[in-house]
């Protein structure tokens, strides 16, 4: 699970904090910004402390993220069949076009490539609805006219007239692929979702499928299809492997060969064992092998570098249930990790203290770590767009049994509050002078807080009843466990358990982000939907969840208003005791919900709170976000790593660099690492 950044959380915070500690002087003249386009905002990100990490450390560090960069291509195919193909076909007209590249058409071109980058594929990376291209089909056919066709992807027997035929309807047809991820009630999820991930398959074959495969007396169960794609060929349905000599096997190859470096520079035998498991698990594509890494994964805490990599998160299946592949190579923030080591050693105390019904509790709260990480390189599904928080693994028995660990990503945040510093927003959005003085005071230091309980505690709260199935909730399980893990960090945020501990320095420290998340989920967070859509991403509608049914439960009391003033709209938060015992009251049906898999609730719950928009107020929303001209999604260029060797090819020291431009590094990459075919 991950926390992703809200819009309206951290760009409403009015001063620059920061979770690294004291900056040098240098460091703070670091420029945060790359580019602006369409409504994407680029940022780079400082790897504080890199240099002074030891040669062994800094070593694995690279090896590592070049077994990143490797896994590129493997989301672009997952996220769409044709995304590859498009992709290339954008990049060569991009590189090789000799018309008038200040023509419209070209300049939209243009952004939209830029986006295809940042999405990886031609559907947004957070609504999921497809691209409108802002350039005509009959220019982008003259345009791939005009270039050298060896750079096309045209198969052999194909001709440039055929390609054009097959793929422009992807791009330029609305009808056609409109939705990556498709989450509406009542429509066939699998066959309605341009996602890759089954072929030829229904909704319901899809789940019959697994279904046949569960054991409801298994006690650690594997999370069955998360590294496969589901097909039906001649009329038979099975699961094609993403593994070594599988599916994906060309990039999968590249990625066990710098893992197999990495192994050699580990900095101790459990960390050698991590690499060694994930090496097997790659080869041979069993889940049991997967669970065998997890475990390994979750006990190596004497590791100072860590990392992920794999088939990880389950948001872009609209089933929920086969992973995206992902990867982010980091090294711990020893300063900060001490204030997530704190929440983590106090776990049994928030276990036992939550309010929720004894049933659904942890009895004994087993291996919660956590930390604040330093983010060394983003790949896949959290590049460029990224989260700001990690819990992992995934699988409910494992995090049970073996525990979880849980991150901060501490110099990303960092990164999204100093880009952020002076934009205008909460001077457009935050009701009064007393709401700002909360969030100027106490903004970022209550938002790392609540990533923290969320990443820490909320994902690894709770447990499930005896026999339920982890998938019990299907399309509507994201969401669910976001919203669970949100109020478990909106609820112990404003306790006194707090300043006990000396996380928070008053009282109304916790108001920050209570208003801060009010705000986005019933307001701001708006600017990230077309007009006239709902909610889709599993995230937001956790938010407008969350934010919707205090907002009706607590109308009576009027605890929450969308007051007017000067003829526009804001939240205003009139009990903030009430707020939190409404959220209190809401994990409780949440976790309820979750443990006994309660799926017609879970359903109900969503499609009441999460999903719909007030079309008056989001036509509103807009037209003041647009005043500021702000990006509402933001995403990331990564350093660049240059090892140093000697005459016999040892590394000396490896070097980490921040000027490479958005378009170069993309390019850059499609061209180092571009493993795969364009067609899988």
């Amino acid at each position: 699970m991950k926390k992703q950044v809200m819009i309206g959380m951290m760009s409403a915070m009015l001063m620059a904090g920061c979770s690294q500690g004291s900056k040098e002087t240098q460091e703070d003249a670091f420029d945060y910004t790359v580019e602006q386009f369409a409504d994407l905002q680029l940022l780079r990100y400082k790897v504080h402390g890199f240099d002074e990490l030891p040669l062994q450390q800094k070593e694995l560090v690279y090896y590592l993220s070049e077994a990143a960069l490797q896994g590129r291509d493997i989301l672009f195919d997952q996220n769409g069949k044709y995304n590859l193909v498009i992709r290339q076909m954008l990049e060569t007209v991009y590189t090789d076009y000799q018309g008038d590249r200040t023509d419209a058409n070209f300049l939209a071109m243009e952004t939209y490539l830029k986006r295809v980058w940042f999405s990886n594929g031609i559907h947004h990376h957070y609504g999921c609805d497809k691209f409108v291209p802002g350039f005509t089909p009959e220019f982008f056919k003259q345009a791939l006219e005009s270039v050298s066709q060896d750079k096309l992807p045209i198969r052999e027997g194909e001709t440039l007239a055929s390609l054009c035929d097959e793929v422009f309807p992807v791009i330029f047809d609305p009808t056609v692929m409109p939705k990556r991820v498709n989450q509406a009630d009542g429509e066939d999820l699998v066959l309605t979702s341009a996602a890759n991930y089954y072929e030829g398959v229904t909704q319901k074959e899809a789940e019959d499928f697994y279904a046949k495969m569960k054991n409801p007396n298994d006690t650690m169960p594997v999370m069955f299809g998360m590294n496969s794609r589901l097909v039906k060929e001649n009329g038979k349905i099975q699961e094609k492997v993403w593994k070594s000599g599988g599916l994906y096997g060309q990039a999968i190859d590249k990625i066990i060969y710098w893992l197999e470096k990495a192994k050699g520079v580990a900095e101790n035998d459990k960390q050698k064992a991590v690499i060694e498991k994930m090496i097997q698990f790659y080869q041979d594509g069993d889940l049991k092998t997967f669970d065998e890494y997890a475990i390994l994964w979750v006990k190596d805490l004497d590791s100072r570098v860590d990392y992920v990599n794999g088939f990880t998160e389950s948001y872009g299946d609209p089933l929920g249930m086969k992973a995206s592949w992902e990867s982010i190579v980091n090294f711990k923030d020893l300063v900060s990790t001490k204030r997530t080591e704190l929440i983590s050693d106090n776990a049994q105390w928030f276990e036992d203290h939550s309010p929720v019904d004894k049933r659904f509790k942890k009895e004994e709260v087993k291996g919660v770590s956590a930390k604040v990480i330093t983010a060394a390189i983003l790949a896949g599904d959290l590049y460029p767009a990224t989260a700001i928080g990690i819990n992992l693994p995934n699988s409910n028995w494992i995090r049970s049994a073996h525990g979880s660990k849980s991150v901060t990503i501490g110099n990303l945040t960092d990164a999204y509050n100093k880009a952020a510093h002076g934009n205008g927003f909460s001077d457009e959005f935050v009701y009064s002078e007393v709401e700002k003085g909360y969030l100027e005071k106490y903004g970022d230091l209550t938002g790392d807080l609540h990533t923290d309980l969320h990443e820490c505690l909320g994902h690894g709260s709770g447990q499930l009843l005896p026999g339920v199935d982890p998938d019990a909730l299907k399309a509507y399980g994201s969401t669910i466990e976001e919203a669970r893990a949100d109020l478990f960090g909106l609820y112990y945020v404003a306790d006194a358990k707090m300043r006990e501990l000396g996380l928070t320095p008053h009282d109304d420290a916790y108001k920050a982000e209570y208003y801060s998340f009010m705000m986005n989920g019933l307001m701001t967070q708006l600017v990230r939907i077309e007009l006239g859509n709902n909610v889709e991403e599993a995230h937001m509608r956790n938010r407008q969840l969350i934010a919707k049914w205090a907002f009706e439960k607590g109308a009576a009391d009027n605890v929450v208003e969308l007051a007017k003033k000067d003829g526009k709209t804001y939240v205003k938060i009139n009990d903030y005791e009430k707020l939190r015992n409404l959220f209190g009251q809401l994990l409780n049906e949440i976790q309820r919900i979750k443990s006994e898999g309660d799926f017609e609730a879970a359903r109900e719950m969503v499609e009441k709170y999460a999903v719909k928009v007030d079309p008056e107020l989001h036509k509103e929303v807009l037209a003041r976000y647009e005043k500021l001209n702000l990006a509402p999604y933001k995403g990331f260029v990564n350093p660049v790593y240059t090892a140093e060797t000697d005459a016999e090819g040892n590394i000396t020291d490896v070097k980490v660099s921040y000027t490479e431009g958005y378009a170069e590094q993309m390019l850059r990459y499609s061209k180092e690492y571009a493993t795969l075919p364009y067609r899988n």
